[in-house]
Formats: C-alpha cells, structure tokens, sequence
C-alpha cells in the first residue's frame, strides 16, 4: 500500500466516523442521506467536468455498484432505527474488509500476502474490542450488520475495476448521484416532495443534512482516490480504523468513555494497518 493510499484511506476514515455520528443522531437518515447526497453532487458536477472519463465498458460496474449503495444506505438507515450504534457500526466495518478480501481472492485472483491477511484480521478485531456490542445484542441486529458489511465490500471491490474505465470523479457523482435520485424519488412518492424537503433542509436539524450529504461524498471520493493507488483490501481495511475514530470522538465530547479493552483494540488496528501497510 502506498503512503498516498495510506492518507487517503485514513482521510476517508475520518470524514466516515463524523458523517455517521451526524446521521445516527438525526430523525429520517435516510431521507437526510439522500438529499444530502443530491445537493453535494450537484455541487461536485463542475469539478467532474474537466476530467470526465467514462468508457463503455464501466456502465455494467456503475450499475451494480450504485444498486450496492443503495441497499448499503436502506440497511444502514433500518438498522440505525431498531439497533444500536455500538452493534451495528464495528460489526458491519469490520465484517466488510474480510468479505474484500476473501471475494478478491477468491473470484478475482487478487494476490493476498500473509502478513497482509494477518494485518485485515487484526483490524477486525481492534475493530470489534473498540466498539464492541455489549449485552443486549441481539442475532437479528448481527446480521442486518454483516448484510450492511456485505454491501460494503461488493461496492468497494466494484469501485475497484470501474476505476479501470472512468475517472474517480465521474464515477463518484454517477453512482452516489443515481443512488440519491432512487433514494430520494423512493421517500418522496410517499411523502411528497415538499414534505421531504421540510424533514431535511429546513429546521434547525438542516445542518444535519448538508454535513451528511458532503460528508458520503467526502468519505467516498477519498475512498475511489485510494483505489486507484492500492488494491482494494487493504483500502478497505484501513478505512475501518473509522470505528476507531468513532470512539475518540464519542470519548472527546464526553459521551463515552475509554477502556483498557477499547485501548488494546485501538492498538491492534494499528498493528494491522501496520501489516497492511506493508
């Protein structure tokens, strides 16, 4: 992996855990997440422009890629109404760069060195000791988690060869572009436009929608410059270490606090970015 990849990833982490933590907090997610991802494409549609690549051959990976965001985001705004942030959250990252990995292996001949293995494992596991579920976990929670985590790793390695036949930027506002119209036509036929532009852009809770809708395109953009510098397991798992900023910030603004267990998986993450690294 290679250092430029590194930061992207880290970045990409970072702008993950805060766009999370603003969603997680808010009434209708997903209504926010789409329109939020509306306005933030727009914005983004300039700077595509004088790059634009777009090759015949990346509409099929754009497709498939875009219908994975959008069950990423459906699953992602049920789970966050019927589990919680500490269930749904470490077990859907850290489930995502196993499944990366395994898949790339497997099915796309991607070579996968040991210690590289090891290092995806031991990010996994910091992952799940950082944020770990507590009491009151329930199987169903688990797995709605691992299917987000399953939807995370299919769009990720798709990402990964659509780079080959487009830019990032274009492939960036195609895809979450196509993902927010579906979304966002989706709520609206039930609500009515102007309903659904009330519960998201206006009110004191608008902020909420707006950090959100550049915070995915931030995340995600970020995430598809990595890409095109490394393969995608190990992108994918040092993006995870977003659980782990997760937890500094919950612990930073005095909502959480910090464990001996939450430190050992702190370390293991970076252990295993470490390996990754290599």
């Amino acid at each position: 992996m290679t250092p430029t990849a590194l930061l992207l990833a880290l970045a990409a982490a970072l702008v993950h855990a805060v766009w999370n933590q603003v969603l997680a907090g808010s009434a209708n997610p997903a209504a926010r997440s789409a329109v939020g991802m509306l306005v933030a494409c727009v914005v983004a549609v300039p700077l595509a422009v004088p790059g634009w690549r777009w090759e015949p051959e990346v509409w099929p990976l754009a497709a498939a890629s875009a219908a994975c965001e959008l069950a990423y985001f459906v699953a992602l705004s049920a789970a966050y109404r019927v589990a919680p942030l500490g269930v749904v959250y470490p077990v859907a990252r850290g489930s995502a760069p196993v499944l990366v990995l395994l898949v790339g292996w497997l099915t796309l001949g991607q070579a996968v060195a040991w210690y590289a293995a090891v290092g995806v494992a031991l990010v996994v596991a910091g992952v799940l000791l950082v944020r770990g579920p507590g009491r009151d976990v329930r199987l169903r929670h688990v797995l709605l988690a691992v299917g987000i985590g399953a939807c995370i790793a299919a769009y990720t390695l798709l990402d990964s060869l659509a780079l080959e036949h487009a830019s990032p930027v274009a492939l960036l506002v195609v895809v979450l572009g196509a993902t927010a119209l579906v979304q966002a036509g989706a709520i609206a036929s039930r609500t009515g436009v102007g309903t659904l532009l009330d519960a998201t852009l206006r009110g004191p809770d608008a902020w909420r929608t707006l950090v959100a809708g550049f915070g995915i395109l931030g995340a995600y953009g970020l995430v598809l410059l990595a890409l095109t510098e490394s393969p995608a397991a190990p992108v994918a798992a040092v993006r995870e270490t977003s659980v782990v900023m997760v937890v500094l910030l919950l612990a930073l603004t005095g909502r959480e606090r910090l464990t001996a267990t939450r430190l050992a998986g702190a370390g293991a993450v970076a252990a295993g970015v470490a390996l990754v690294v290599l």
